[in-house]
């Protein structure tokens, strides 16, 4: 049998650890709290298998893990929208988690999985077995895809709300975490397999899960300290879907007055230049024209056909064509330009300013003035 104590030692006293560091972290918040919760829950099931392996059977298969699955998904949609308030109703993802938590107590002294070897054997519990891999299998796939699907409506949104993209509101981080959470699982699902039907890997991958539990929680509290909190959706329906135009049809806003605010618009950025600000966003925007937030996304949707995100940035690309133009800018190289005009992203910049022109900017350039980069 492999010796998994020095990973269950690493793994709890990380878990604890990272836990009390999210759980002071300001402001506080409830993803930050599922979070917490999260990495606690995970020392418990280390300790719980510790315990297990050396002094008493406290249950007959794990239980904490059908946690995992809500409890990132959850943690992703309080992330992306922190002004949702946590209900009675979220409770409800977890009625797996008490149903075979019960189920485990009664079947405290039958060690239903912990020999995967043993999965199949042809006893009055097979039947018990078979169902809890399936849920749980069916727990990480549907919670992870899920998961998923959120962070897209971020990012989608994201194009109506911020001229930039950055690691800390875009989440890449816990989409990749995500896909490579269900991923694993898989894996160890599939060896798990070939152990129950054959014998056929030298290792029971039950221990082996928790070298990956050790794994992720590090990884996942890594980031999870690092990420501060973001603003949320403000241009998606009440069931979480994806409004179409005439999503505006009650906003109370004339054709005329949208006219007038589409002018307003065009004119201050004409005038002032917001786009100059690398962290420009639409409520910065809304501010300094004094139009609402929603206004100026329904505005720039449907009269002008541009989310925010392509609108501001559309003024970047003519700002650096414009200073490609000027003389003083001769010494200047492209991506200080870039910079300079308001983009902080090398790769947002060559693909809008591709988009707008069909060169890249170099060939734009070089056009142009005949400088060659």
């Amino acid at each position: 049998m492999v010796n998994i104590e020095p990973v269950l030692y690493i793994g709890i006293s990380q878990s604890f650890f990272a836990g009390l560091l999210i759980s002071t972290k300001k402001p506080i918040s409830v993803a930050n709290r599922l979070m917490t919760a999260w990495l606690f829950l995970i020392c418990i099931e280390m300790i719980f298998a510790l315990i297990n392996s050396k002094v008493i059977e406290m249950y007959s298969f794990p239980f904490i893990t059908f946690t995992y699955g809500p409890l990132l998904y959850l943690y992703i949609r309080f992330m992306t929208n922190p002004d949702r308030k946590f209900n009675w109703l979220s409770l409800l993802h977890f009625i797996p988690f008490a149903a075979f938590f019960t189920i485990s107590v009664i079947f405290r002294s039958e060690p239903l999985v912990r020999d995967l070897r043993s999965f199949f054997r042809p006893d009055n519990l097979i039947s018990l077995r078979i169902i809890y891999g399936v849920c749980f299998f069916m727990s990480i796939t549907i919670y992870s895809t899920l998961g998923f699907i959120e962070i897209k409506k971020h990012q989608d949104n994201l194009k109506n709300l911020v001229s930039f993209t950055s690691q800390k509101i875009t989440l890449n981080w816990l989409k990749f975490l995500s896909i490579s959470f269900v991923v694993t699982c898989f894996v160890l699902f599939m060896l798990g397999g070939l152990n129950m039907v054959g014998n056929i890997i030298p290792f029971d991958p039950y221990f082996v899960i928790f070298g990956f539990i050790a794994l992720f929680s590090m990884v996942y509290s890594f980031y999870g300290i690092k990420q501060p909190v973001i603003f949320g959706e403000v241009v998606l329906s009440e069931n979480g879907e994806k409004k179409e135009p005439e999503k505006y049809i009650r906003s109370g806003l004339k054709e005329a007055q949208a006219e007038k605010y589409l002018k307003k618009l065009l004119a201050y950025m004409d005038s002032h230049k917001p786009y100059l600000n690398g962290n420009l966003t639409i409520y910065d925007l809304s501010v300094e024209t004094g139009i609402t937030r929603h206004y100026i996304t329904q505005v720039l949707n449907e009269k002008h056909k541009r989310n925010f995100f392509t609108f501001v940035n559309e003024y970047r690309v003519k700002e650096v064509i414009e200073r490609f133009s000027d003389p003083k800018y001769n010494n200047y190289t492209i991506l200080a330009i870039a910079f300079d005009s308001g983009f902080n992203s090398k790769t947002t910049f060559n693909s809008f300013f591709k988009t707008q022109t069909g060169m890249t900017p170099s060939e734009y350039r070089e056009k142009m003035t005949g400088i060659s980069v």
